[in-house]
């Protein structure tokens, strides 16, 4: 990897930068290794850090690059096949989930889902944390906001804590009839809790997957689902639903 000059280049200095490198990791490294460090890096390419940081940013939200902490900046690996939709409308926790309930308790949920669920100010909704773990690495976080109007019942279950709490939560809750549900993608940064939970660094790119499930003429309950952007690719199918693939082109040699 030779030493390349950007004055002349009419595109800025970052985006051609993230070119170079891309072929280069393509050519000289290998999913998992360590790249050097920045100030040998931005010496090799003649560009100041701040270019490069710019330049290593893009490339890991393109899912090029993985930042470990205590590593440094890794190769990733090709991203794995993820199914976040289908065409088929259904509960979480319904069979064939792929899900796994952590914990639940009992919150104000953020503003913004509580305009969705229109419930009151300060008032508290089940709120359940689920995982997801593909090819045994974190893929996704969730947070699955739940009114008590969902769920009726649920003062009667034993099922105070935990993993057990969640499960029941989600089994009151396909008592109701799924009238529908629509989503929304968007790009966003990790939270250092989920940054924790998906094995990221805090302000690490991420996809938030949302989720309105509608019973009765409203809306019954919301998830928010974090996505690792290093890991997920999403494509939208002519049914609207999100699905996350394979892409077998990409890999690092």
């Amino acid at each position: 990897m030779g030493t390349t000059q950007l004055e002349s280049v009419p595109e800025p200095k970052y985006w051609h930068l993230k070119t170079v490198l891309s072929e280069a990791l393509d050519s000289e490294f290998s999913v998992g290794e360590i790249l050097p460090n920045e100030r040998d890096l931005a010496a090799r390419f003649g560009v100041a850090r701040a270019t490069l940081r710019q330049a290593l940013e893009q490339l890991e939200l393109e899912g090029r690059l993985q930042r470990r902490r205590g590593v440094g900046t890794t190769v990733a690996p090709p991203r794995m096949g993820v199914a976040v939709g289908s065409e088929q409308h259904s509960w979480p926790g319904a069979a064939g989930d792929a899900w796994h309930p952590v914990d639940c308790t009992v919150a104000v949920p953020p503003p913004a889902v509580a305009g969705i669920l229109e419930t009151e100010r300060n008032e508290q909704v089940h709120t359940v944390r689920r995982s997801r773990v593909t090819h045994g690495h974190p893929v996704a976080a969730e947070l699955l906001y739940i009114p008590d109007f969902s769920v009726p019942d649920l003062s009667a279950i034993d099922a105070p804590s935990g993993a057990a709490r969640a499960r029941a939560v989600l089994r009151e809750l396909q008592r109701l009839e799924l009238e529908g549900q629509d989503r929304a993608v968007e790009l966003g940064s990790a939270r250092a809790e989920d940054a924790k939970e998906l094995d990221r660094l805090p302000g690490a790119p991420v996809l938030v997957v949302t989720t309105r499930f509608f019973a009765e003429g409203r809306a019954a309950a919301v998830s928010v689902a974090t996505y690792r952007a290093d890991t997920c690719r999403l494509t939208f199918g002519d049914s609207g639903g999100v699905e996350i693939h394979h892409d077998p082109e990409r890999r690092a040699s």
